[in-house]
């Protein structure tokens, strides 16, 4: 839970008594803040290399909370959102949750429903955070393999026996054998569901 307690809250809400009294309330619990007027000014900022979560208002100058949120999830910015608003309804609402936020809270509200929401967000955004530096690591430790082990772990994660793939191959099984113990290794899989997790991995984001 470290990630989500040092994270950074992004507030966008054209109220400035509102983005002041949200600033104080997410710095009190140990959060950094960044705070803007209006989905433009969101959108020239670079935004911090650490877990996030936004709190939006949805009436905004320009463009509204709504359309801001299909504009990043267009820019493929990927944010746990939070919404705020003292004119919500059901239809607002349930479009907001279905284009992806996390919560639909409407003024007042209690200051922990927010916390509790952003903590959410951050702890979310942590882990998406995590899992691409995890496939990173994965695509590196894939590139290692050369075109014949590539074979061989295709074969191996298929449910195919070293006979079966020795002939399939054209290859000895002990030379097989060898193959897959590097495949092994440099996978660093340590056995074969490891190894089966890994190329169903990535094969989900070819």
């Amino acid at each position: 839970m470290m990630e989500a307690e040092t994270g950074c809250v992004l507030i966008v809400d054209d109220d400035l008594a509102m983005r002041e009294s949200l600033e104080s309330l997410f710095r009190s619990v140990g959060h950094g803040v960044l705070a803007f007027a209006s989905a433009q000014a969101f959108l020239s900022e670079v935004l911090p290399q650490r877990p996030c979560c936004l709190v939006l208002d949805v009436r905004l100058p320009q463009m509204s909370g709504l359309e801001f949120q299909r504009e990043l999830n267009r820019l493929r910015i990927q944010i746990p959102v939070v919404f705020i608003t003292g004119h919500g309804d059901v239809p607002m609402s349930v479009a907001a949750m279905k284009a992806g936020a996390i919560e639909f809270l409407t003024k007042p509200f209690r200051d922990q429903d927010v916390l509790d929401a952003v903590h959410r967000g951050l702890t979310m955004d942590a882990a998406r955070r995590q899992a691409l530096i995890d496939l990173g690591a994965l695509k590196d430790r894939c590139g290692q393999l050369t075109a014949r082990e590539r074979q061989v772990m295709a074969l191996v994660v298929a449910g195919q026996a070293n006979k079966q793939i020795a002939a399939a191959l054209g290859l000895s099984e002990v030379t097989v054998k060898g193959h897959r113990a590097q495949v092994m290794r440099k996978m660093q899989a340590s056995s074969l569901p490891d190894l089966v997790r890994f190329v169903d991995r990535l094969s989900s984001v070819d």
